[in-house]
């Protein structure tokens, strides 16, 4: 019976991701929480500020993250929410900090054209999201995930923003086509 909820729980917590954490610009997140700044508007363009996927971002924290650059994929007839097409990336998480940090606190959203992009779980796959999210990653430890955003049929920029927890005060976003 247990197994038969998970994919409903998991379902549930990134969808409460997606609902915290959707519509905030990386630099008016910072701005908010007195990391200086003027709030941008939401562009397509990329700005001085984004990383480009596959640089790496190390929050004062001490937590390191890097994605890798978008792979477009076809979602099969399983995934939520349907799409034609996806782009999958990976996420490494390293803890350079003293403390064990917490998975949970990871949000990720992505963006395009200044309007959020959802979430892709496709288990048939093997994108199940951040499934060590339940975990706590040890200081000097590394964990990898796939995530998985709908993207249009074309190819466009796509903005994925980073914040290891809500207690951290800023916000990273990579930038770049899928």
């Amino acid at each position: 019976m247990a197994l038969a909820r998970t994919p409903k729980l998991l379902l549930s917590a990134f969808l409460l991701f997606g609902v915290a954490a959707c519509g905030v610009d990386a630099r008016e997140g910072t701005a908010a929480l007195g990391g200086g700044g003027a709030p941008a508007k939401a562009a397509a363009a990329q700005s001085p500020a984004d990383l480009q996927f596959g640089a790496e971002h190390r929050f004062t924290s001490g937590i390191t993250i890097s994605i890798s650059p978008p792979q477009s994929f076809q979602p099969s007839p399983a995934a939520y929410p349907r799409s034609p097409r996806a782009a999958s990336f990976d996420i490494e998480v390293t803890n350079n900090g003293a403390d064990a940090y917490k998975l949970s606190g990871l949000a990720v959203t992505a963006s395009i054209s200044g309007r959020p992009a959802k979430q892709v779980v496709d288990a048939t796959q093997g994108l199940n999201g951040i499934i060590d999210a339940g975990k706590d990653l040890q200081s000097g430890r590394t964990t990898r995930m796939t995530l998985a955003f709908a993207v249009p049929e074309q190819t466009t920029q796509l903005k994925v923003q980073l914040r290891p927890s809500a207690a951290e005060p800023g916000v990273v976003t990579y930038c770049g086509a899928a």
